[in-house]
């Protein structure tokens, strides 16, 4: 795809023009035209296999195929239960029960597991959209281009990026960076929201238009709906929720209007976490 129409592309999805409804992951995952079965990664970065079945179909034709069924593994290291991760007092140990996570086809795929980082006694939270390709090499998050730009904006507002906290609706990285799919974030939203219960944030600030699907059940986009104050529920806490922009639209839409609205959401942000901690 050449780089204009990527970058148009990578414009649509973070104004949430595209991908508004990402489709649910299907259980046929691939489907050879060949009716040959065509494995959906035959083997992530450390070897291990992903869990996939065979399972023979029907064209229309009457002629069977083959195609690949992905399958969530059962065992508590790629797969952790709700009872251990509500066991984890800590982020630490949090990190330690979910990295090795492979819950969702995303984790075969990756070269690190994005865990997120910052203060454990954050009054802000920001939530982005998934790993990119720096993050992925890293393990950090907001590690590349938009995430220098994020670290200027915190240091804006007088801040360090060790006094807020950084994560992802995913912490795996999506192929070609695309939009995750509703049940890729469904599965790893687990993680985030006990992430939240245990730093206990003030206010959060979620970066583009998959944070505020996911977290907040708005699929309409991120334009009309930023700087608007909406609220995030998890267990039994809700938290003032407030849209931006993502870093990385800025990054092709660097006009005055963009970054003055991001700019002053942060301020709001920043205001209200004050005023809520206080």
């Amino acid at each position: 795809m050449p780089n204009s129409l990527r970058a148009w592309k990578e414009t649509l999805i973070d104004l949430g023009v595209m991908g508004l409804v990402p489709e649910q992951l299907p259980k046929a995952c691939s489907l050879a035209s060949n009716s040959q079965a065509v494995p959906l990664q035959t083997e992530n970065i450390s070897g291990s296999a992903p869990v996939v079945q065979r399972k023979a179909g029907t064209k229309k034709n009457g002629s069977e195929i083959e195609v690949n069924i992905w399958k969530a593994p059962t065992d508590q290291i790629k797969n952790p239960s709700p009872q251990s991760i509500k066991e984890c007092l800590n982020l630490d140990a949090l990190n330690e029960c979910i990295c090795r996570c492979e819950a969702c086809p995303l984790g075969a795929g990756r070269i690190k597991f994005v865990f997120g980082e910052g203060s454990q006694n954050a009054r802000m939270m920001f939530i982005g959209e998934g790993p990119g390709s720096d993050e992925d090499i890293l393990g950090r998050p907001f590690v590349g281009r938009a995430g220098a730009l994020l670290d200027k904006m915190i240091v804006a507002l007088k801040m360090a990026r060790s006094d807020v906290y950084i994560a992802n609706i995913v912490k795996c990285r999506p192929p070609d960076n695309r939009t995750p799919h509703a049940t890729e974030s469904q599965t790893c939203l687990r993680y985030l929201e006990r992430q939240m219960e245990l730093i206990k944030p003030v206010v959060l600030v979620g970066l583009g238009a998959t944070p505020l699907r996911e977290l907040i059940g708005i699929p309409s986009g991120i334009t009309k709906i930023r700087g608007t104050w909406q609220a995030a529920r998890v267990g039994d806490m809700e938290i003032p929720y407030m849209p931006t922009f993502h870093p990385a639209y800025l990054l092709r839409n660097y006009t005055k209007e963009a970054r003055q609205a991001v700019w002053e959401d942060l301020q709001a942000a920043q205001k209200r976490a004050y005023e809520l901690a206080t």
